[in-house]
């Protein structure tokens, strides 16, 4: 003990600075905050007396703190068990850090103790800490206090031991202008109005970590349920629009009933609240008994919301509220292990939707998460799903389709290897063991393994320690099976990786399958009953069946060939025809086979009758017409006359207006394929929207253009805008200055920037860049650069990689990607870093693609046997 007091005296400030953690010698046991925000000077006041536990000496208390000022004067420590109040000798901001380190003249005593703490701050518009959103009431704007805490953004609002592992109590109490509506994690026990301010006191939190404490003032309206186990269920919106909120509530007391039993432990709070924020960074944000959503993942009207965005709200409330349990009750320990929230809530809302929306065919619309995260792990700058994170600043780039998709699909992956039942018991033993406390990755395996008697470790280790995964490559050799595994790089360059792969496979049928673990680079197996499959006329033969792992297939020329015939006759199951097409493209794209059997591949998806499918076909389509418009824009013209008489089939089949009873998927196919073709300029799908569109402009109620076709029909009337003719552009401006539909808005906003001519274009409006025809992707980068200040200094977090991504990643020549690697070689900071480099890293893999086609020689002439062939 003498030593450890020696050391004590030993410490000074400078020990604590460019740490990656905080240091361990007191934690945190409760925090009783308080807030006053006054809404129309955009500020507020605060204090926290936090109880903390001092486990060894110290005369140094470091917590964090940001943007926040405290007076030397408003820090004090009162050790427990004595009258004597501690002032510290030194009170240091360490805005680098995001600390507050507080210097005593004595050693702490060990034990119990509270550490109180008087601050003032911003109310900023960040969307992150403590900031204000804006909303309309009676015509009038006004301001709403919201908070934004994850990842490492609670000590924007008061200071705290911001990481997750420091578990505490909160008591929260706010004094607000007594018109509003206050909200926190828990129910308010009491309200004392005293004149234009009210004093509001919320019940004390379970233990819970900083990031997902929440508070919200202003004035709304709500919907509300009750689960059948009497758990009461809100939905606020802003005022007059608490109609729309109906279905997520729906949505949310189904929810938190399945989730209880597959689980097997009660939703531990007495209420959910859930709100639409107008002003809000991310999709939404899992604040334990507060969920906060941007309005587009929570709002659905029946009458101006289409299908898409009906499985949106679905699928994100079912997302939010998997959280409740995998990350609020039991919390990862650091960062590091972020994938085990997002990667859980992501597969497990696809898990929840199937549940109540079984037509929606759900698992098979979740391959298009797996095709994000291959795609972003096939560059040489992505990143493992478990990622040794270094600084607060490198957090916010981890919440990519690293963490939430391949993430995802390597827990699909495993549930499918040990089987659901196994799966779901191990899960919750695993939520039980670790429930008000923190864990991480291996703690989940060990309980997997336990459950399930595998090598669950030994095979998951590859998939999360490692960044990338593998392609198999498939031959047959005399009678055999011979695999063999690579690292999958777009930029097709080999990478070293090696994984444990769990093959399946099944050979002319569904009724025979196997399954076992490729361990080695290379190997032959036996597969039983291969031989007499192999002589038959119609053999086929398919790995990863129902493309339930996540790994590449790379078939030999016959082999590929017979798939194709099987897809052509109907042979393979939706899952399986999406995963042939997704790897065929990828396989493309890294210069491994050449455009022209992907494009006779896709000839093969004529009778396509799965919407997920059709619209990977579509998408595939319109990515290649992106890239011939710079390796052979000669070529362009034949290759949509392909493209269009492809799709034009399945458009008159659907037609433009919906039949009664047809169904979720047709009502999305039907806008994602009229959208296409005006992509491609078909005349006819162009002059029967702009007619449309017309009427829709005087009568926004008519029934002649549906929500799920406005999309299309913004596109379509993009393409008759030019310099001389904006007379299109200035009618969809209307609808989106008219309209109090976020959705509406961002349907506006998505096609704004989709006219032929690249001149055409609105800087306000930042959010269309993803919008940006191929022909504009230059302009897009131009303004980029132009406006590159103001963007750095407006946004942060996941919209400001956003910007960058957008931008960046589809330019498509080797000068571009100079151009940006000197851009930003004097403007990366660590936040935006990795998406530099993987962007950048995008660029020259699509120059590269650009030139390996234009090395093709039987292209010309394919595209134009395609073009005519009816």
């Amino acid at each position: 003990m003498a030593a450890a007091a020696a050391a004590a005296a030993e410490q000074s400030a400078e020990q604590f600075r460019g740490q990656a953690r905080l240091p361990r010698f007191a934690a945190p046991r409760r925090y009783d905050v308080r807030l006053a925000p006054d809404l129309a000077a955009c500020a507020f006041a605060g204090s926290v007396a936090v109880s903390l536990a001092v486990g060894a000496p110290t005369r140094f208390l470091v917590l964090n703190a940001a943007d926040l000022d405290v007076a030397p004067g408003a820090v004090s420590f009162a050790p427990q068990g004595s009258d004597k109040v501690l002032q510290p000798a030194e009170v240091t901001n360490v805005p680098a850090d995001e600390i507050l380190i507080i210097r005593f003249d004595e050693v702490l005593p060990l034990g119990e103790g509270t550490l109180s703490i008087a601050f003032q701050g911003t109310l900023n518009d960040k969307m992150k800490g403590f900031y204000r959103s804006v909303y309309e009431l009676n015509g009038e704007k006004k301001n709403m206090a919201v908070t934004q805490f994850e990842p490492a953004d609670a000590r924007r609002c008061f200071p705290c031991w911001d990481e997750p592992a420091f578990k505490a109590v909160f008591k929260i109490t706010l004094e607000v202008p007594s018109e509003t509506v206050a909200l926190s994690n828990m129910p308010v026990v009491e309200e004392k109005v005293n004149g234009a301010t009210k004093t509001v006191y919320f019940q004390e939190s379970p233990i819970m970590s900083t990031y997902l404490v929440a508070v919200i003032v202003g004035i709304f309206d709500y919907v509300e349920a009750l689960t059948t186990d009497g758990t009461r269920v809100r939905v606020y919106t802003q005022v007059g629009k608490s109609a729309q909120g109906k279905f997520a509530l729906e949505v949310a007391v189904k929810t938190l009933i399945l989730f209880k039993e597959y689980f097997a432990v009660p939703y531990p709070l007495p209420k959910m609240d859930m709100i639409a924020i107008p002003d809000f960074a991310s999709g939404a944000m899992e604040n334990y008994g507060l969920v906060t959503y941007r309005e587009t993942a929570l709002l659905f009207d029946e009458k101006h919301s289409a299908a898409a965005n009906k499985q949106r709200v679905a699928v994100v409330v079912a997302h939010e509220l998997a959280h409740q349990w995998f990350g609020n009750l039991v919390t990862m320990e650091w960062w590091t292990h972020l994938w085990l929230n997002e990667g859980f809530a992501t597969w497990v809302s696809y898990l929840a939707a199937d549940q109540f929306f079984p037509e929606w065919n759900i698992w098979t619309q979740f391959l298009e998460e797996s095709t994000t995260g291959f795609k972003l792990d096939a560059l040489a700058g992505s990143h493992p799903i478990e990622v040794d994170i270094n600084h607060v600043d490198e957090i916010d780039e981890i919440f990519d389709a690293i963490s939430y998709r391949k993430g995802a699909s390597v827990i699909r992956m495993l549930q499918s290897y040990l089987g659901a039942e196994v799966f779901q018991k191990s899960l919750a033993a695993y939520i039980k063991r670790y429930a008000y406390s923190n864990a991480k990755t291996e703690d989940l395996w060990a309980a997997l393994e336990e459950g399930s008697g595998e090598p669950v470790r030994t095979l998951m280790h590859s998939w999360t320690k490692q960044q990338g995964y593998p392609v198999v490559s498939v031959k047959l050799k005399d009678g055999k099976l011979h695999l063999e595994q690579t690292q999958f790089l777009s930029s097709g360059a080999t990478g070293v990786g090696q994984w444990v792969v769990p093959i399946t496979l099944c050979c002319c049928s569904y009724s025979r399958q196997e399954k076992f673990l490729f361990h080695g680079k290379q190997e032959d197996f036996n597969v039983s009953g291969l031989m007499e499959c192999q002589k038959k006329c119609d053999f086929w033969i398919k790995l990863n069946v129902n493309q339930t792992s996540f790994y590449r297939v790379s078939y030999d020329e016959e082999l590929a060939s017979r798939l194709r015939y099987a897809i052509e006759t109907n042979k393979l199951s939706a899952s399986d025809r999406y995963g042939v097409l997704d790897d065929t493209y990828a396989l493309c794209m890294a210069g491994k086979q050449k455009l022209v059997s992907l494009l006779h591949l896709i000839a093969a998806y004529k009778d396509e009758t799965e919407y997920t499918v059709l619209a990977h076909a579509i998408d595939t389509s319109l990515n290649i017409a992106d890239m011939m418009s710079i390796a052979a824009p000669e070529e362009l013209d034949n290759l949509k006359k392909f493209l269009i008489g492809f799709l034009e089939p399945f458009a008159q089949k659907l037609g433009w207006d919906a039949q009664s009873g047809e169904g979720h998927l047709k009502a999305l196919l039907r806008g994602t394929l009229f959208t296409a073709l005006a992509e491609l300029g078909h005349e006819a799908t162009i002059n029967e929207a702009v007619r449309r569109f017309n009427v829709f402009l005087e009568d926004r109620e008519t029934s002649l253009l549906p929500p799920d076709v406005r999309k299309a029909a913004y596109v379509a009337l993009m393409q008759t805008v030019n310099k001389t003719n904006k007379g299109g552009y200035e009618s969809l401006l209307k609808i989106y200055r008219e309209t109090d539909l976020s959705q509406e808005k961002v349907r506006v906003l998505g096609s704004l920037a989709s006219s032929p001519d690249p001149d055409v274009r609105n800087q306000d409006a930042i959010f269309v860049l993803r919008g940006v025809s191929s022909r504009a992707h230059e302009v897009a980068w131009q303004w980029l650069k132009e406006n590159w200040d103001y963007i750095s200094e407006t946004f942060s977090g996941t919209l400001l990689t956003y910007f960058v991504t957008v931008t960046v990643s589809p330019l498509a020549t080797d000068e571009k990607g100079d151009e940006a690697e000197e851009f930003f070689k004097s403007r990366t900071k660590a936040n935006i870093a990795r998406t530099v480099k993987q962007s950048i890293e995008r660029v020259r893999i699509n120059a590269k693609w650009v030139k390996s086609t234009k090395g093709e020689a039987d292209l010309s002439n394919v595209i134009k046997e395609l073009a005519h062939k009816r």
